[in-house]
């Protein structure tokens, strides 16, 4: 395994801005290398990347195969994305590109001594774990829940627990961002849970969605009260899932 983290600048040309920031990393001692925006040229560098930084400008904003690629090669490989560049160019980019992905945006005019701290805090402490969502699945069906955690753990940092009272224990000590949820259980139902996150300052706002075989009408009337973020089906397929999660998250942010 690579001990020294390296970054490509991705850029649609090697102007006298580019080089200058190549300078200064190579200054502090980081490895930076520019890519230009060659879809081809850049998967010759994947493997060997940590970090790409993107220096937007109009052909980077409208090129959409270097974008696809981007979003593709960072969920496939684990790699992170800087960004520099207005917010309109930024608005533009995360069309493509899911923010869990992007570790930082940096808006020019470019703040050189922060953008050159930062970088050197990604070489020496950064995961691309820490960029992902928090999901808990909560199931009495090992089975299922192993197959729902296949499903989503290269996307989501994905832990698990087969009964209700567990997940009380865990969310004392740990944050997620999301709970999906068993509507039926034994000992302590789906609904039973959600009521006591619900009594619980550090979990009384904390996302749930069931996870159930049952859309009838008075099952989902039952719990309104209580406030679930959604039903997803157990019948629900692999990418609809994705699609249910992602659409939850970007509307949240």
């Amino acid at each position: 395994m690579r001990k020294n983290k390296k970054t490509s600048i991705i850029a649609s040309a090697e102007s006298f801005i580019v080089r200058g920031l190549m300078m200064k990393l190579k200054g502090i001692g980081i490895d930076a290398e520019f890519c230009g925006s060659d879809v081809h040229k850049l998967q010759q560098k994947e493997d060997v990347t940590d970090l790409f930084i993107v220096y937007m400008d109009d052909a980077i904003t409208a090129d959409t195969d270097l974008l696809v690629y981007l979003k593709t090669v960072c969920m496939q490989k684990e790699k992170a994305v800087a960004l520099i560049g207005s917010k309109e160019e930024y608005d533009i980019v995360m069309k493509y590109l899911a923010k869990e992905m992007v570790w930082q945006w940096f808006e020019r005019p470019l703040d050189m001594d922060k953008f050159l701290s930062e970088i050197q805090k990604f070489m020496t402490s950064f995961s691309f774990d820490s960029l992902k969502k928090n999901l808990l699945i909560v199931d009495d069906d090992l089975d299922y829940m192993h197959m729902i955690r296949e499903w989503l753990k290269d996307t989501y940092k994905v832990s698990m627990v087969n009964s209700g009272l567990q997940a009380i224990t865990w969310l004392a000590k740990n944050k997620v961002d999301l709970i999906l949820l068993d509507y039926e259980m034994p000992v302590t139902s789906g609904p039973q849970v959600l009521e006591m996150l619900r009594s619980e300052p550090d979990t009384k706002d904390t996302p749930v969605m069931f996870l159930t075989g049952k859309s009838d009408r008075d099952s989902i009337v039952k719990v309104l009260d209580l406030k679930p973020t959604g039903y997803l089906l157990k019948s629900i397929k692999r990418d609809e899932l994705h699609q249910k999660l992602g659409d939850f998250f970007r509307e949240k942010e």
